[in-house]
């Protein structure tokens, strides 16, 4: 805890000055470029891996960046979705996963989680996307190991459950909403994004023009 109290000392110091502009603006109100939902794992930080700033990203993180579909579970990620789309009026979503996802692992080995029933009920959102995944998504990467791919296939099956929302794929119709699937490397601080037309994964530079 010292550590995160000096860091609030810091932020009133240095930052918060710097941008003390910003901030009052933000007090009036949020637009936000993007929903960006992603993993709680500590090692993602979404502005910083998308050099933005406060009040640019409206973000939604879980265990496994799940989006449970419409209806199937009572946690606050419809609501979060709801407000994103209806009320700020966002345009895009994005769903991010990321190397090294413990989620992943443990899915992987799901008698790994006897002794931690919360996670395991968790990650039933987030079964094997083999014949689950729409058909139109294609196919993950190949040649990768086990849990890239889950990484991978999870992305594509949490975007295919974003779908069911009411909210979402009415502004799909609309064409007043676009999905984004990514997945972030820890170790190299690359970003692969899911290019539909050629269902795969490629370096996010490539695909997002």
């Amino acid at each position: 805890m010292k550590k995160l109290i000096e860091g609030i000392k810091n932020f009133q110091q240095g930052p918060f000055p710097a941008k003390r502009l910003l901030f009052e603006q933000l007090a009036e109100g949020q637009n936000p470029l993007a929903l960006f939902i992603t993993c709680s794992d500590s090692r993602i930080d979404p502005n910083l891996l998308t050099d933005s700033e406060p009040g640019e990203l409206f973000v939604l993180r879980n265990g496994g960046h799940i989006v449970p579909p419409y209806g199937a579970a009572n946690g606050g990620e419809a609501a979060t979705i709801e407000q994103a789309v209806k009320l700020l009026g966002i345009r895009d979503i994005i769903v991010c996963g990321h190397s090294h996802c413990a989620a992943m692992a443990a899915r992987l080995a799901p008698e790994s989680l006897a002794e931690y029933p919360a996670i395991r009920d968790w990650l039933r959102y987030a079964e094997d996307t083999r014949g689950i995944v729409p058909k139109d998504y294609g196919h993950v990467s190949q040649d990768v190991d086990d849990l890239t791919i889950a990484v991978e296939s999870n992305v594509l099956l949490q975007l295919a459950q974003l779908r069911t929302h009411p909210s979402v794929a009415a502004a799909i119709e609309r064409n007043e909403l676009e999905l984004h699937g990514w997945v972030y490397q820890f170790e190299t601080g690359r970003v692969f994004a899911y290019d539909f037309a050629r269902a795969r994964f490629e370096l996010a530079d490539a695909t997002i023009k």
